[in-house]
């Protein structure tokens, strides 16, 4: 017998539009998203808050993609970056993914962003048109 993991318990009704009742209701969907329990969301926010480099941000959005199925893209943002709000944070649509993670995940980074500016420039550099002149 395999011992079940943990999934996330469902959010107040009408609180959150996640659809995790209907995910857990079709047959053959990719659940790991429910594997984001509130603590796991907490240990999360807080390992990206506490980002020590740009390969670290890259190497943790490769982590949550393969454990939980979350893509997300980091940029520069479509007009002049002035402050970390400028770095455009996108999570694609996720069934399952609740409304507040989805808000939290962005403001994490950008904390941890601000915290070590350094990673933002090379985030810059390493978007930069004129990079390879």
């Amino acid at each position: 017998m395999t011992p079940s993991l943990p999934i996330r318990q469902a959010c107040p009704p009408g609180a959150c539009v996640c659809g995790r009742e209907r995910l857990l209701e079709t047959p053959g969907a990719d659940l790991r998203i429910l594997r984001l329990t509130r603590q796991e969301e907490k240990r999360l926010l807080e390992r990206l808050e506490n980002l020590e480099s740009l390969a670290d941000l890259e190497h943790m959005q490769r982590r949550m993609y393969e454990q939980l199925g979350i893509r997300l893209e980091i940029a520069p943002g479509f007009h002049e970056v002035r402050s970390m709000r400028g770095i455009a944070i996108h999570i694609d649509e996720l069934p399952g993914l609740c409304r507040k993670t989805r808000q939290s995940i962005p403001a994490a980074i950008r904390r941890g962003l601000e915290k070590h500016p350094e990673i933002a420039y090379r985030l810059l550099d390493a978007h930069d048109l004129l990079r390879d002149a």
